[in-house]
């Protein structure tokens, strides 16, 4: 599927000419449709179960959805960057900054609340500053 996928964008970008768009456009693109996405979430904190129940929002989801992640890959095969590899590398990084056990021990707080993460991201931002 991945193969397919990034096959069909870079035709697109191809047959468009915009196989030489820079970095940083992409970029900026990429942070206006993340801005389009959270825009569908202002003034409401939906769960996820209202989210899905809610089938104007998952249209609009969908579609802010597909422009970031179109942007995203467009960025990934104009730098050559292999998507499997640095999402499997990431992943690990973060199974090991944020070792499962550890985050679930939050028990039934809602996803989010709890003060773990925010203490274990701050401790590694320090670390990384030294």
């Amino acid at each position: 599927m991945k193969e397919d996928v990034e096959k069909q964008i870079r035709h697109y970008l191809v047959t468009r000419g915009w196989d030489k768009l820079r970095p940083s456009d992409l970029a900026k693109s990429i942070c206006i449709e993340a801005a389009e996405l959270l825009e569908i979430f202002q003034w409401s904190s939906m769960t996820l179960e209202e989210t899905k129940n809610d089938a104007k929002k998952m249209e609009q989801l969908r579609a802010e959805l597909a422009d970031v992640l179109i942007y995203a890959l467009d960025m990934a095969i104009l730098l050559d960057i292999d998507t499997q590899q640095i999402i499997a590398a990431k992943l690990e990084q973060i199974n090991q900054k944020y070792p499962a056990e550890l985050m679930k021990q939050a028990g039934d707080k809602e996803p989010g609340t709890d003060d773990t993460y925010l203490r274990i991201k701050q401790e590694h931002r320090r670390k990384a500053s030294k």
